[in-house]
């Protein structure tokens, strides 16, 4: 193998190295700040609403769902045994593009979401009925991470 394939193939690891991290690292970002932005409103919630702490854990556990989307898009890239040896570059670019899509798409996705999901939450604890409302509402933003996820599927079995 000549040198220039060599540092080439380096290339095309990195890239995809990097598109896997940023697919795990943003998605889990994402969830992390959006459940923290539900399980913040759920505190004050309990407050005024006890009772309903089996709604206000739904909704704040809600956004936790687009870091379960990174970890799926990193285990299908990753095991689809592509990334390791020889990879061309538009292999490496491939990977790195769908790690940055679902991991940037996931980070607002989630974090969007857990502020519908925290307007709920207090909407709840001031003892209105709007559970079955707000997960309807607070679905919009995660069809985003599951196209997003979906986009990253395709592109693993183009690798």
């Amino acid at each position: 193998m000549e040198t220039a394939d060599v540092v080439a193939s380096s290339a095309a690891l990195i890239f995809s190295a990097v598109g896997l991290a940023l697919m795990l690292v943003l998605s889990g970002i994402g969830s992390a700040i959006g459940v923290s932005i539900g399980g913040n409103a759920t505190i004050g919630a309990l407050k005024k609403n006890p009772d309903a702490f089996g709604s206000y854990m739904l909704l704040t556990a809600l956004p936790g769902t687009q870091g379960l989307y990174g970890f799926g898009g990193f285990f299908i890239i990753n095991s689809s045994g592509d990334v390791s040896g020889h990879m061309t570059m538009l292999q490496g670019s491939e990977i790195f593009a769908a790690g940055l899509v679902l991991g940037i798409v996931s980070l607002f996705s989630a974090i969007q979401q857990g502020r519908i999901c925290a307007n709920g939450i207090a909407s709840i604890g001031s003892g209105n009925d709007v559970f079955a409302k707000t997960m309807v509402l607070a679905v919009f933003p995660e069809l985003y991470a599951i196209i997003a996820f979906a986009a990253t599927f395709i592109i693993s079995s183009t690798i």
